[in-house]
């Protein structure tokens, strides 16, 4: 028998709709499973944790991060894998974040969810939430065959630190262009062996210390200085730029005078592309030359939910500026692609 460990934190999987407003508020597990007569059929001892009050994904924070994570930590040697139901609206955060939490990890955590609840004619709830126990408890030779957090939606499993929600009105709501998917579930589930990760030989450590000290600076044409100064001059270690094209910005000698300074102060500021498709390569065009030359880190094909999320693990782990920097121009968790 396989044992699954459940965290339900909320979302609109297991929301019903109030008959006085008409909107959709959230209930407990017991109705996901009132609506999932064949969970019994499954050769499958659940345990679910659930959260109270339930979340709405939008008000989702490092504590309940941190949360999540000790939940796996101090059920990890009980159960064959994880699946945390959560909102589609910030899963891509918690699960990138997650993914630098949980170091070494060898069993899946598998975060789903759906676009419709559950109790809904033509939700997706159910095929999303059977397909992710199937992976979740999915073994080759006694081992794991996921090792990863993964995301899991419309029959496709991707990396969870490579994702983002693009589609709020349909089932296929994630995508994540710059990495395969890892799982396709059709009649049979296609796993693509060659990009998952083997974390057999690593030891499993969980990191508790996050500092969401960082800001984003969104670029566009026309952004004033103040507003650029009013960004670079927050209190934080940390800034995610989300630039143009290849990691491209303008060549202002005000704008590249305030990176400079910003950058002299101690801050880290990480470019990364508005493009979902690609990767930052500083140096390439003239408008990126003075980036690397002042010392601007390149975010290469990092999504935003994992650059913010990768500088609050670092800035919570190290102390030392140049440390985080050094690390954020890594791959750890197979969360970046480098092509240099």
């Amino acid at each position: 028998m396989n044992n699954i460990f459940i965290i339900y934190t909320g979302g609109t999987i297991g929301m019903v709709q109030d008959p006085e407003t008409g909107t959709f508020v959230p209930f407990d597990f017991e109705l996901i499973a009132n609506n999932l007569p064949d969970l019994s059929r499954l050769n499958y001892k659940l345990t679910v944790h659930s959260f109270t009050p339930i979340i709405d994904s939008s008000n989702m924070n490092p504590s309940i991060w941190l949360e999540m994570a000790q939940l796996i930590k101090d059920n990890y040697d009980n159960y064959d894998g994880f699946v945390i139901l959560h909102g589609s609206d910030t899963m891509a955060f918690s699960a990138s974040i997650l993914s630098f939490m949980l170091e070494g990890l060898q069993k899946p955590v598998v975060f789903s969810g759906s676009q419709l609840p559950i109790g809904e004619i033509r939700t997706d709830a159910r095929e999303n939430l059977m397909t992710a126990l199937e992976i979740a408890s999915a073994k080759r030779e006694g081992r794991s065959i996921i090792q990863e957090v993964c995301i899991l939606f419309d029959n496709k499993l991707f990396r969870g630190n490579r994702s983002f929600k693009y589609n709020s009105a349909k089932f296929e709501a994630f995508r994540s262009p710059n990495y395969p998917v890892l799982v396709e579930a059709g009649i049979h589930l296609k796993y693509n062996d060659d990009a998952l990760l083997d974390n057999s030989n690593k030891e499993f450590i969980l990191h508790t210390e996050l500092d969401n000290r960082v800001a984003v600076l969104k670029l566009f044409p026309g952004i004033s200085k103040v507003t650029v100064e009013a960004i670079l001059n927050s209190d934080v270690r940390g800034i995610v730029m989300e630039t143009f094209g290849s990691g491209n910005t303008m060549t202002d000698a005000w704008f590249l005078t305030l990176l400079e300074a910003c950058i002299q102060q101690g801050k880290n500021i990480v470019d990364i592309s508005q493009c979902k498709v690609g990767s930052v390569e500083l140096g390439r065009y003239e408008t990126s030359q003075g980036l690397k030359a002042i010392g601007v880190l390149n975010g290469y094909d990092m999504t935003f939910e994992t650059a913010v999320t990768k500088l609050m693990y670092l800035q919570g782990e190290l102390a030392d500026q140049q440390e985080v920097a050094y690390w954020m121009q890594k791959d750890i968790r197979g969360e970046l692609t480098i092509n240099d």
